[in-house]
């Protein structure tokens, strides 16, 4: 049984992964304030943007995490085209639970279904990204711990779609963004809780990528993209300000 280190790095990525969750979160939660204020393409484009956010939130929390991930007595590479793909799961799966929830007439049951969809779009992701993993030895998972991960996805997810549906206020987003992703980040680490490794030495060479050839500059890359979206949301101006502008202007007096 190989020894199983979660943050080989020390604080640095547990802090670091929590932090883009909260950021994925917080961006979700805003765009989703904003398509439930829009109507026609500018609803579309407001969810997709808050389902991108999102997922690439949560795909970039769960791999800078698995940065500080080590198993005593092999090394650690991933499968390029998996963990890719585990990226698409989390931004589709997530786009159809934001979508149920932007789009649905009745509210109760459009949460439920959002929540359950996104929910395991999270998961989904993280155990597609743990499929990934490439090591000298077997991987297993404890089922139980495996289904309260999912079950703490699920819970978190709906929990973020209700703030999305009911709180406006910046502030109260930016509160429910921090427990949205504590939440994700207690999935994640009750994910990997759940891990044990039966290690077999070898010395052939194993398959994929290591973490830092292929996982840090995409999470850099998926980083910078939720940075500089970030700022575009913040810099635009709601349906609420774009309708005061234009009172404005109809009740400026003529020059």
């Amino acid at each position: 049984m190989g020894h199983l280190d979660h943050a080989a790095f020390g604080w640095l990525t547990p802090v670091l992964s929590y932090a883009m969750a909260c950021i994925g979160a917080a961006l979700g939660l805003r765009c989703t304030v904003r398509a439930l204020g829009a109507s026609g393409r500018s609803r579309r484009n407001w969810l997709i943007t808050a389902a991108s956010a999102i997922g690439s939130g949560i795909w970039t929390m769960h791999f800078v995490a698995m940065l500080g991930f080590a198993v005593t007595g092999t090394d650690i590479r991933y499968n390029v085209l998996l963990t890719i793909l585990s990226l698409l799961v989390a931004m589709v799966v997530v786009g159809a639970g934001v979508f149920a929830v932007g789009y649905g007439k009745d509210r109760t049951r459009s949460l439920l279904l959002g929540g359950l969809a996104t929910g395991l779009g999270v998961a989904g992701m993280h155990y597609l990204g743990m499929a990934a993993l490439r090591l000298h030895g077997t991987v297993h998972y404890d089922p139980v711990l495996v289904a309260l991960s999912v079950v703490i996805a699920v819970v978190a997810a709906t929990a973020a779609l209700w703030a999305g549906l009911n709180i406006k206020a910046p502030v109260a987003v930016a509160v429910a963004s921090l427990v949205m992703g504590a939440a994700v980040s207690s999935m994640h680490y009750t994910g990997m809780i759940a891990v044990s490794v039966d290690v077999t030495p070898s010395g052939a060479a194993l398959p994929g990528a290591t973490a830092m050839q292929f996982i840090f500059p995409l999470a850099v890359c998926l980083g910078s993209y939720l940075f500089i979206t970030a700022a575009f949301v913040a810099l635009s101006p709601s349906a609420r300000e774009r309708a005061d502008y234009a009172s404005a202007e109809l009740l400026a007096p003529a020059p």
